[in-house]
């Protein structure tokens, strides 16, 4: 992964030493092992859930169409809440977008579910079935919240090495 694209913005402040993170409020100390990652919050995991329902978004709609206006009311949540609640937090979603390693698992988990339907199709066992839609839902939805989860967490230790090398 391009570690320049996730490096932690210059801070004007003086920050804690290398190896060690405060706690933003009281400035105390909050845990000695952990890695300093210069003021970047990973996004929580159940932040990714939105990103696995749109994921899962085609098969669910296949399984049930009625559940279109469900789906861009999810959407719409996931935009309210990345704009208000994890705005903070933006900046570690818009560093990791940058990233190689995210635009090919985006374009990987679309070519993973156009190569699945087709292996089916072309052996007589497309997904006709609203259990079958739901399965490839449920599969692309964990696939996707799993990955995107390992992505960030592996952007992250890269830059808590490359601020450890620099330190």
């Amino acid at each position: 992964m391009d570690t320049a694209t996730l490096a932690p913005a210059p801070k004007a402040t003086s920050q804690a030493p290398a190896g060690t993170r405060t706690d933003a409020g009281t400035g105390a100390r909050a845990d000695a092992a952990a890695p300093d990652l210069g003021g970047i919050k990973p996004l929580p995991v159940w932040f990714f859930a939105f990103e696995g329902l749109m994921s899962a978004a085609f098969d669910l709609y296949r399984a049930y169409p009625q559940a279109l206006g469900l789906i861009v009311a999810a959407g719409l949540v996931n935009l309210v809440v990345s704009l208000t609640v994890l705005r903070s937090r933006v900046r570690l979603a818009k560093r990791l977008w940058r990233g190689k390693r995210t635009r090919k698992l985006a374009l990987g988990l679309v070519a993973l579910r156009i190569a699945c339907h087709s292996a089916l199709a072309a052996v007589g066992l497309g997904v006709v079935s609203t259990a079958g839609h739901l399965a490839f839902a449920a599969v692309m939805g964990v696939t996707t919240v799993t990955l995107l989860w390992f992505v960030q967490r592996t952007a992250l230790r890269a830059v808590a090495a490359d601020a450890a090398r620099t330190a």
